[in-house]
Formats: structure tokens, C-alpha cells, sequence
């Protein structure tokens, strides 16, 4: 059987608010039979982390327009966004560049 892995997110920039104000969450994800990557990832935060206002954070499948993901400090963009594959230790930050008036 597989080992199920640890993560750690970190939610920022007020992300953090639809989390009740929790910015970072180490998560040991259940084990599956295929490897997690960030679509998963974002259905499994969606149900078991969200709070409140799903709208603020999600779109369709994906993160809403204004909310940049980093990998291990990289920009998702660069690591194949919902398709990248978690690996172990993974770090993983969400930061709202959405600000209200």
C-alpha cells in the first residue's frame, strides 16, 4: 500500500479568512491509487479545510482568477498547474492578490 504524504499549505493575503484566519494547515492527505495532484488537491481543501465562501477561492476546478499558487516556492504555471503531481513534503501557498475596498 502506499504511504499517504505530508503537506503543508499556507494560505495568504487574506486567503487565510476563508480558512477561519488558520494561514498554514500540515495536512497528511489519505491514500489513493493514483498519486495526488493539485485538481485533487483542490477538491479534497474545498470539502475539508474551506470555512466559508467556496466562491472567494474556487472556480469551476481551479483557484479563482487572483489567487496565486506557489509549489515549493515556484509559480504553479511552471510546475504544470492542476495536473502537477504532489510529492512528499510538498509546500504548497495560496495567496490572495484580491483586496477589498
Amino acid at each position: 500500500s502506499k504511504i499517504s504524504v505530508v503537506h503543508c499549505f499556507y494560505f495568504r493575503g487574506g486567503a487565510e479568512l476563508l480558512f477561519d484566519g488558520v494561514k498554514k494547515h500540515q495536512v497528511t492527505l489519505p491514500c489513493q491509487p493514483e498519486p495526488w495532484d493539485i485538481r485533487n488537491l483542490l477538491k479534497w481543501i474545498k470539502h475539508n479545510l474551506l470555512k466559508e465562501r467556496p466562491e472567494l477561492f474556487m472556480q469551476g476546478e481551479s483557484v479563482r482568477p487572483g489567487i496565486l499558487v506557489l509549489i515549493n516556492d515556484a509559480d504553479w504555471e511552471l510546475m504544470g498547474e492542476l495536473d502537477y503531481k504532489l510529492q512528499d513534503q510538498d509546500n504548497v501557498l495560496f495567496i490572495s492578490t484580491l483586496h477589498g475596498g
